[in-house]
């Protein structure tokens, strides 16, 4: 079998620069493309909807902001139409991360990066004489402001309540239809669940009318911590005294209701140095944005313990809980592995610069060669000093040749030929000496043979001498 070197050898030397051109070219493409792929923002999409949009024009809001402060995390921003429709978006693997209500959808693989609001239930009648409890509901019409997405927290109610039994109906409104519904009847009070801002608490006093005399009326939920303690999505809160108005203060007194916590989540499988940027970005953010939009207020950090209802991401924990790795933590793998692989580039361009030759006029170094063209130098050479100067070219080339052995740049098969070159030429070297200390008698039997061969033209015969002259032989 042939060995590389050998391989190599029978090949141009335009094939072998070729070769490891296109070999170099591959590898800093590659090498190019990968630093691409690592210094490129990544972008990851959400998914958001709301019954007036505010959180697409929210999470647009936060879009722009990462894109202006240069971050490594962007977002696209997909409008789902409504939360229910972005946490079935989520929940299909359609985007990387949603907002979504906590009571709302299947939200197994879901980690939550912050949360972003939560969402108040108010049950309103147009006068607080009509209904004060959940008893007072009984045989009435309840209009569910987005129906489709307060399907859970119906049925907990009516679990809760039995209002199955007291014949209380619910009947599913658009955000639109909604005060047309309350003033003309239809229904009789109104369940709504949104966050408690002053832009939505305007959109219930709208529902209500202007009237200022009228004074309407919030029914507590007094089973909340009953509730919140049976389905977890949910949680018991006390809703200020005066928060739907001022004056006269309704409630007229701090109110027990429900809430349920609106979530910025992700993806568990995304990465958890990616999510902890995405966390400090979206803290640092609300600072600047608070002003166009005042329920970025409410922004804070998540549940971090490990029984909470959505696990926080390990990503965003590392980052509240102030442990969030640092540049050798988060590149370790890279800088243990880096110089290894240094190595192994440093090794393969050594054996293209070695299988591309590196001797005289970009041929390889090949001993043999320089030992073929003295062989032809002794037989022509005349003098001692010629030889004696052809004997110091071949020690230089053996000075040569052991010091790449000593490294084990050679082979064995290489070491034996280089041997028998080196005494063909010895003996070579001592034969020509020899002919050369003995020149005065080659000329004169140079001379009788001569002669010989003159007589042998007018027909003599050549002396008995000349005959038995032995010949000159030249190895």
């Amino acid at each position: 079998m042939l060995e590389p070197e050998e391989i190599a050898s029978r090949l141009p030397q335009w094939l072998r620069v070729a070769l490891v051109g296109l070999l170099v070219v591959l590898a800093t493409g590659g090498g190019l493309l990968a630093y691409r792929y690592l210094t490129l923002p990544k972008t990851l999409t959400v998914a958001a909807g709301s019954i007036d949009a505010e959180a697409v024009r929210i999470m647009s809001a936060i879009a722009s902001r990462l894109t202006a402060i240069n971050s490594p995390i962007r977002l696209k921003v997909v409008d789902a139409g409504t939360v229910l429709e972005a946490s079935n978006q989520f929940s299909a693997g359609k985007v990387d991360l949603a907002v979504v209500r906590a009571d709302i959808g299947e939200l197994s693989a879901a980690r939550t990066i912050v949360l972003l609001a939560y969402s108040v239930v108010l049950i309103v009648v147009p006068s607080a004489a009509g209904a004060e409890s959940m008893d007072d509901l009984k045989g009435k019409t309840v209009g569910v402001v987005g129906g489709d997405v307060n399907h859970r927290l119906v049925e907990v109610l009516t679990h809760e309540y039995d209002l199955t039994r007291a014949k209380v109906r619910f009947k599913e409104l658009v955000f639109a239809d909604a005060r047309k519904a309350l003033q003309s009847k239809q229904v009789n009070a109104l369940l709504v669940a949104m966050p408690i801002s002053e832009r939505y608490l305007a959109l219930i006093r709208e529902f209500l009318g202007g009237n200022a005399k009228q004074k309407p009326g919030l029914i507590p939920i007094e089973a909340a911590g009953a509730i919140a303690r049976v389905a977890q999505a949910y949680e018991s809160y006390d809703l200020p005294k005066g928060t739907l108005r001022g004056s006269p203060p309704i409630p007229a007194d701090d109110m027990t209701t429900l809430r349920v916590p609106i979530y910025l989540v992700a993806n568990k499988r995304l990465d958890d140095g990616d999510m902890a940027d995405l966390a400090k970005v979206m803290m640092e953010s609300r600072r600047d944005l608070v002003g166009e939009f005042p329920i970025l207020a409410q922004i804070t950090a998540p549940n971090t313990d490990k029984d909470a209802y959505i696990p926080v991401h390990p990503g965003a924990a590392a980052y509240f809980d102030g442990d969030q790795k640092d540049f050798f933590d988060r590149y370790s793998n890279a800088l243990y592995y880096g110089p290894m692989l240094l190595g192994a580039v440093a090794s393969l361009l050594a054996a293209a610069w070695k299988f591309v030759g590196t001797g005289a006029n970009g041929k390889r170094g090949n001993p043999l060669e320089p030992m073929r063209a003295l062989a032809r130098r002794v037989r022509t050479a005349r003098s001692e000093n010629e030889l004696a100067a052809i004997e110091e070219e071949i020690d230089t080339i053996f000075e040569a040749e052991l010091t790449r052995w000593a490294r084990s740049q050679y082979q064995s098969a290489g070491t034996a030929a280089l041997s028998m070159a080196a005494q063909r030429l010895e003996r070579l070297i001592d034969y020509r000496r020899s002919r050369i200390e003995a020149a005065p008698s080659i000329d004169r039997l140079d001379g009788t043979a001569a002669g010989s061969n003159q007589d042998a033209d007018r027909g003599q015969p050549a002396s008995a001498d000349a005959k038995t002259q032995p010949q000159s032989y030249c190895p």
